[in-house]
This record gives C-alpha cells, structure tokens and sequence, in this order.
C-alpha cells in the first residue's frame, strides 16, 4: 500500500501543476461584487463593484434590475485601487424577493459575481452568479435551513476553486508515507484553520491579508522543498512529523479561508450556523479533493503501469517554482 501510495503522487502533481501553471495570474480575474442594502422598507443602497483591468478600464459589466426595481438616485463612483466601484439607491416596490436580477456581459468576461442582498432585520441573501446562469430570482428570506445550505455550498466551492490551498494539501498526501500518518496530518491540518476561520470570522483577530497570502504560497514551497531533501535522503521536520508542520501552517490557511468569508459576510442572524456550515463545507470540499486522489490512486495501482523515477521528481519542482512565483507576487503586491 505504501508503495502504491507514493507511485501515484507524479500524476496528480503533473496535473495540479498544469492547473497552477494556468492560474498563475487568477486574481487578475476576481469575482465582481453586487450588495443590496436595505435603508428603509423597500429601499436598497446598491454597491456594484468590478475588477479593473490595467489602467482606468474596467471590465464590461452591466447590472440589469427587474422592470419593478427602480432607481432613485444617480450612480456615483469611480476607480478606487484595482476596481470601479458605483454607489446608488433603488427602490423595489413590494420588497426583493420574487424580483430578478441579471449581469450583462458576464457570459463574455467569464467573471463571477457574488451578489448579498441585506435586510434591515440583518437577514442576508448570498449567491454567486455564473457565466452559465447570470441571472438569478431573488427567493423569500432564508431561514436557518436556507442559511446552513447556502454556506455549506460556498464553503464547498470556495476550497474546490482555492488552487493554493489544493496544492497544499497535495504536498502533504506526497510528504506522508502511510495511511496512518494521512489521518493524522489531514485532521491537524483541518483542526488548525478550522480555528483561525473562526477566530477571524468573528473578528477575534484581525491580521491584514496581503501577508497571509503569500506566507500561504510559501507554505507550499516548505513542504516541496522538503520533499525534495526527503528524496535526496535527507528527510526534515516535515517528513518525521507532517502532521506538526500541517497544523502550523493550516492555521495561516484558515485566515486565508476567513479572508473569503470576509468578502462574503456573515448573516447577522445566524452567525454561528453560516460560519459552522462553511466551515463544514470546506471540510466536505477538502475531502471529495482527497477522495479523488485516493481513488486514482485505486485505478492506479490496477493499471499496474511503469513510473519513471524521474516523473517524481519534475513535478515537485514545478509545484515549488509556482508556489515560489506565487510568494513573489504576493510580497510584491504590498507596496504596489
């Protein structure tokens, strides 16, 4: 089994290496952001905010309200660091849900756009709008039920799309080498950011962002190069004890969870089922990543194919230079 476990490890870093290596410049692309606030009873105070591109462009979005939502006041706004931010009031008549509301131009940018909708009881509505589904039917407030499953889906989607974050615990399942150790490091790792997502979440501690990001990019590039010392007979801290180095840096990822869960916000009426259900669905998204790792492994070790020593070792530099470049980026982007 042990044998096995690490013959499969080349293919899905190969494969997580190309995904990485096409995503290098993802947070170039962000998700736009749309709140509705409400002010007063069937009026909202709108925030439209998109991604800027290089200059004083910014990409072709367009909200387009339901006929019965109308505008009471100019849109005001303008570029504000790397995007275009516009502020103005509506009112929907008879309340929001039932009303509709679409992006134009989402199909073509390829952009996601995270719509909240807030109202005055602190009752909240999160959806995330596609290229494939731009539109979207406001729906009767949410109840706890409602709340508990939107969470659990964003938390689910948000650790699926978090490449950083995949190939973290990519190197750790090539760093361990039984499935006694892979139980210990995955659960220090999700015991570890389960609680600085909390912790930040509800605002306990307060670290800036920037320099969580890259120490997470850094993160990944320990455990490769510990991984490489390990193939070259010379095994560190990392590969005696994975689950103390995936604790320790699974607390700097949860403020990297934390930070998405900032941008989305917490329903001020059920605070504790939002950020227990998100964090279970990270947790559930985390998991289907390893089962599927394990699975191949499973396919894998049927095909009984040949392993060159040498496709174990490329794929570990290729990791370690994106997260390498990634740390880069991400330290630069301090004082840009």
């Amino acid at each position: 089994m042990q044998k096995s476990f690490h013959r499969v490890h080349w293919v899905w870093l190969v494969v997580l290496c190309m995904l990485a290596l096409g995503r290098l410049h993802a947070d170039e692309i962000r998700p736009a952001y749309l709140q509705l606030t409400e002010v007063d009873t069937d009026v909202y105070q709108v925030l439209w905010k998109v991604p800027a591109r290089t200059g004083n462009q910014r990409l072709s979005l367009a909200v387009e309200f339901d006929p019965q939502i109308k505008a009471l006041s100019e849109r005001q706004g303008g570029f504000i660091g790397d995007a275009h931010l516009q502020n103005w009031t509506v009112q929907a008549v008879g309340g929001l849900p039932g009303k509709s509301i679409a992006i134009n131009g989402q199909r073509e940018s390829a952009v996601e756009v995270l719509l909240r909708v807030e109202y005055l009881e602190g009752e909240s509505v999160i959806h995330r709008l596609t290229p494939d589904a731009p539109g979207y039917e406001i729906p009767e407030r949410l109840g706890t039920l409602g709340v508990m499953s939107t969470y659990l889906i964003l938390g689910v989607e948000h650790i699926l799309i978090g490449i950083d974050h995949l190939l973290f615990v990519l190197v750790l399942l090539m760093l361990v080498q039984t499935v006694r150790k892979l139980v210990w490091t995955i659960t220090a790792f999700t015991l570890a950011h389960s609680i600085t997502l909390s912790l930040a979440a509800l605002d306990v501690i307060h670290i800036p962002v920037p320099p969580v990001e890259a120490c997470i990019a850094l993160s990944i590039v320990f455990v490769a190069t510990e991984i490489i010392r390990s193939q070259q007979g010379q095994p560190g801290l990392a590969q005696r004890r994975p689950w103390l180095v995936a604790f320790t840096f699974g607390l700097l990822h949860g403020l990297g969870f934390a930070a998405a869960l900032g941008e989305i916000g917490l329903p001020q009426t059920a605070v504790p089922a939002a950020l227990l259900f998100f964090n279970i669905g990270v947790e559930l998204g985390q998991l289907l990543f390893v089962a599927a790792i394990l699975i191949t492994l499973f396919l894998f070790r049927r095909s009984k194919l040949p392993v060159p020593a040498v496709a174990r070792q490329i794929p570990v530099y290729l990791i370690g230079s994106v997260a390498a470049f990634w740390t880069i980026e991400r330290t630069v982007s301090f004082w840009s």
